[in-house]
């Protein structure tokens, strides 16, 4: 069975979202959301990191993260899977409720739903990669293996 996710308003699943309000510690600070660990790791020993992790909404944190008038980190294309792979696999350690939620989906397939995101989601036609979908599979089996 495939499970598609895209914002956290859609129950059951809807915590899947980089914006779901799990917040959690992770690198000796607060972060609100994955959403905000993610974009400000754009910004890695700059004033900007701050900023982006005290955004107002996760929304606000990607849009911050998305300006490009900001310097953005020389390796970003490369170390981007990491940086989402452990802001993930954090939200869902910190948080019983929502791992359960994880660890019931089973071996089935989990989509990022999104129309405009043919990164992180299956975009507008299905071709997407699914990046994000593809990391909540793999913090899935880690939680799965480290429960036994």
């Amino acid at each position: 069975m495939t499970i598609y996710f895209y914002v956290e308003r859609e129950k059951p699943y809807g915590c899947f979202s980089n914006f779901s309000a799990h917040g959690f510690m992770l690198d000796e600070l607060y972060w609100a959301t994955s959403e905000h660990y993610f974009q400000a790791q754009k910004f890695i020993n700059t004033p900007s990191l701050e900023k982006v992790r005290q955004a107002k909404t996760p929304k606000d944190a990607a849009k911050m993260g998305r300006d490009r008038s900001l310097p953005l980190r020389s390796d970003w294309e490369q170390v981007k899977d990491d940086v989402m792979r452990k802001a993930v696999l954090q939200k869902f350690k910190t948080h019983a409720d929502i791992r359960a939620i994880l660890l019931a989906t089973g071996s089935d397939v989990l989509v990022e739903n999104s129309a405009i995101d043919y990164y992180w989601g299956c975009g507008k036609d299905g071709s997407g990669k699914n990046k994000l979908g593809q990391i909540l599979m793999e913090v899935r089996e880690l939680l799965r293996s480290e429960s036994k």
